[in-house]
C-alpha cells in the first residue's frame, strides 16, 4: 500500500502500525511534509523510530540543495 500527499511525501506500510515516509527534495531539508503525511497516517499520534537525511535527493547532479528526508514512524 502506498499512500501520497500533495508534497509529493509518499509512505508505505511496513505493519500495521509502522510506515515509511519518503519526503521529496526541499532546499533546507524541511520535514514538513513528512509531518503533515504523519499526521494523516496516525490522527491520534506517532512516534518517529528512524530518521535518515540525504542531501542531493535521487539526481544529485540537479538537485545538489535540496535535502530528502526518509521517516520511519510508528502510529501510537
Amino acid at each position: 500500500m502506498v499512500l501520497a500527499a500533495c508534497s509529493q511525501s509518499s509512505a508505505s506500510r511496513i505493519d500495521e502500525r509502522t510506515f515509511r515516509i519518503d519526503s521529496p527534495g526541499v532546499p533546507g531539508g524541511s520535514d514538513t511534509p513528512n509531518r503533515r503525511l504523519a499526521e494523516r497516517l496516525c490522527p491520534k499520534g506517532y512516534r518517529i523510530v528512524n530518521r535518515e537525511s540525504h542531501k542531493g535527493g535521487i539526481d544529485r547532479a540537479i538537485d545538489d540543495y535540496d535535502t530528502t528526508t526518509v521517516w520511519t514512524i510508528r502510529c501510537l
